[in-house]
């Protein structure tokens, strides 16, 4: 029974890992961009509010994120574990999350940074954009001058959560460059890593 927010810049696998970890934990992983993606491509109000800012590749305004992650946190196969992928954002949503957490007397155990090399990540995404995320899907965010935007906008307002949750001893940095098999098992061992140090 883990709660797990998995943050990195855009292009750092965290998708493909979240499903992964949430897999061997027995937990859901929880995707904010799949869920928004989802509203956008089946035209619901939310999805059109949503739209702008991920065609433009900025992040959805916090009234809108904070809503859509407590309604899905409070769906039954959330509430034994989790683990969070593209939410937080930023530093004021982090809170907000810590706050929902603890309206029903519950906590993180760990929050999982993945690290890529910035020309990895653009070489990454760039190659994604030709042949498509996993799904064979292009995505209108991954247009090479909105990739090095995201970028900029992923410095700018999330990479300041690495500081927010180490402050709070919550935090643990993993490689993410490699196979897709050795950055599962990174991330593995540093969650056993992790629930170790909290338990001691």
């Amino acid at each position: 029974m883990l709660r797990v927010v998995l943050f990195g810049p855009p292009g750092a696998g965290k998708g493909t890992q979240a499903r992964r970890i949430a897999e061997r934990l027995g937990v859901p992983a929880i995707s904010i961009g799949e869920i928004f993606r989802s509203h956008v491509a089946e035209r619901t109000d939310l999805g059109r509010r949503a739209q702008p800012y991920l065609d433009a590749g900025n992040l959805v305004p916090d009234e809108i994120t904070v809503a859509v992650v407590r309604d899905r946190l409070a769906q039954p196969d959330a509430k034994a574990g989790f683990l969070l992928d593209g939410f937080p954002r930023t530093v004021h949503q982090a809170d907000g999350l810590r706050g929902l957490l603890a309206e029903t007397g519950v906590r993180l155990d760990c929050a999982l940074e993945l690290i890529v090399d910035e020309e990895e990540l653009v070489r990454r995404l760039f190659s994604r954009r030709l042949s498509g995320d996993v799904a064979g899907v292009r995505r209108k965010d991954d247009h090479p001058n909105t990739i090095r935007h995201r970028l900029a906008v992923y410095r700018e307002q999330t990479a300041p959560l690495s500081e927010y949750y180490e402050a709070q001893g919550l935090l643990m940095r993993i490689n993410g460059t490699g196979a897709v098999e050795e950055v599962t098992d990174r991330a593995m061992a540093a969650l056993q890593a992790a629930v170790s140090r909290r338990s001691s």
